[in-house]
């Protein structure tokens, strides 16, 4: 605190408990300085100060004043010195008196000076983010600089589009010829639809014949081969009868050989018993036993049992195999018609398969077609309304701009009727004036030329009259 010219520099806080703190610090040109808080002084300038709250009461002195410390809610003022506050407070001298005084220790504490090793690092990473927002900010403000000077071309372009007479034309022909090709191009999209939906039946009419002659062919060759199953079993168990047949032949074969051989061991058997012995028989009769006859009727006879077993077995096996043969035969002409037919039948499932391929292929190019066709339809249309409703719009704007004009042209005539109206009015005061002033002068007869100036408050025109007359005072142009 300074009262005067002295200064006041303190470090430390002074607090009151009570209501009035009362500091004083005075010297006359010397500097006052403590950390505690003292009492008045006799026969000096005492301050009192009034508690006061929210702000410094040391504000709008004489003199300067530094401290660190606030005064909580002190107001100061002076009675015999000249200290201002902007409320003013009451101050005057006063009787000695002890104040209790507190002392925050806190604040005698120094400050903690120290420096962040981070603060360089800190700091340069402000500098480089305030770099980077200026150059942002001026590619900012070149960017507001480019858009200003695109707004001001394109405020220029509007004023001279918005200031270019539009020439009158008759685009009425145009649109409504493009509209009749729209509309020829669109009846014959629908005809072409309606062609290709006729195709599209007739091959599909075509594809399900074919399905069901596919269908024919298919049951047919399921039943041929069924056939051939069944005539393939048949000729397997030919073969087989053929194999057991075989089988009988070799073994009568081998059954006809072996009683062969045993017959004609026997025979022998018969012969070297017959020649090893000799019997004498003696008989009453006359008769003469002739054993070689005997045993060649036997040989005979039993060569006669064999051959003809032998032909029969012959006959009954060569009856069996021609049997046998001819219906392999058979069934091998029959197996082979029918494989011919199978294959017949497999050529025609191709070229069916390859018909049907090719329809369907053709079916899927049709509806690609016809869809390709609708769409391409559908887009024409689109077109066509997008652009039958722009011709609409352009023909209602430029009835609008017809009507507009009309209207400006009638207004404008109008004005014309009004101002031919008023000029012949004005004509007609003028003639009227010029006679007035012309009938007083008929004693001197001579010519005059002059003019005279009428029109409304807008327009002025310059009327040449003659009249006849003498004694004219002044010019000879006249403001109507």
């Amino acid at each position: 605190m300074t009262c005067g010219s002295a200064r006041f520099s303190s470090c430390s806080g002074v607090r009151t408990s009570s209501s009035c703190v009362a500091t004083q610090g005075y010297s006359s040109g010397r500097t006052f300085s403590c950390s505690s808080a003292c009492g008045p002084r006799p026969g000096r300038c005492c301050i009192t100060a009034a508690p006061y709250r929210g702000i410094s009461c040391y504000r709008g002195l004489a003199s300067g004043f530094g401290s660190r410390s606030v005064c909580g809610g002190v107001r100061a003022g002076s009675s015999g010195r000249s200290f201002g506050y902007r409320s003013g407070g009451l101050c005057g001298l006063s009787a000695p008196s002890i104040t209790t005084v507190s002392v925050n220790e806190s604040l005698l504490v120094p400050l903690n000076l120290e420096m962040d090793p981070n603060a360089q690092g800190v700091k340069q990473k402000e500098k480089e983010q305030i770099k980077s927002l200026n150059n942002k900010f001026a590619a900012f403000i070149d960017k507001v600089r480019f858009l200003e000077q695109q707004n001001k071309l394109l405020q220029t372009k509007w004023q001279f589009y918005q200031n270019r007479k539009c020439c009158d034309s008759n685009l009425e022909p145009l649109f409504s010829g493009y509209i009749e090709t729209l509309r020829r191009e669109a009846e014959r999209v629908e005809a072409d639809s309606g062609r290709l939906a006729s195709e599209l039946n007739h091959v599909q009419e075509v594809l399900e014949g074919y399905k069901k002659k596919y269908e024919e062919e298919v049951t047919l060759r399921t039943t041929a081969e069924n056939e051939f199953v069944r005539i393939k079993q048949e000729v397997n168990g030919v073969y087989v009868r053929k194999g057991d047949l075989e089988a009988n032949a070799h073994s009568l074969v081998e059954e006809i050989s072996f009683l062969k051989s045993l017959y004609e061991e026997e025979i022998r058997v018969l012969q070297a018993h017959i020649s090893d012995t000799s019997v004498i028989v003696k008989m009453d009769n006359s008769r003469d036993l002739n054993m070689d006859s005997i045993l060649a009727e036997i040989k005979a006879h039993y060569d006669d049992i064999a051959s003809r077993s032998r032909a029969e077995a012959e006959s009954w096996y060569r009856g069996k195999y021609e049997e046998i043969k001819a219906t392999v035969v058979r069934h091998g002409e029959t197996l082979r018609r029918t494989k011919e037919e199978i294959n017949e039948l497999n050529r025609v499932i191709q070229r069916l398969t390859a018909e049907i391929n090719n329809a369907k292929s053709q079916n899927s190019k049709l509806e690609a077609a016809v869809s390709q066709a609708e769409q391409q339809g559908e887009v024409a249309l689109t077109d066509a309304r997008r652009k039958l409703a722009g011709l609409e719009e352009a023909l209602q704007k430029a009835k609008q701009d017809m009507a507009r004009l009309l209207r400006e042209y009638q207004e404008v005539l109008s004005s014309k009727l009004g101002l031919d109206i008023e000029i012949a009015t004005y004509r007609r005061l003028l003639e009227g004036e010029e006679q007035r002033w012309v009938q007083p002068a008929r004693l001197g007869v001579s010519n005059s030329q002059g003019g005279v100036v009428c029109g409304d408050l807008s327009t002025t025109r310059t009327c040449t009259i003659k009249s006849r007359g003498v004694g004219i005072c002044g010019s000879s142009y006249k403001k109507c």
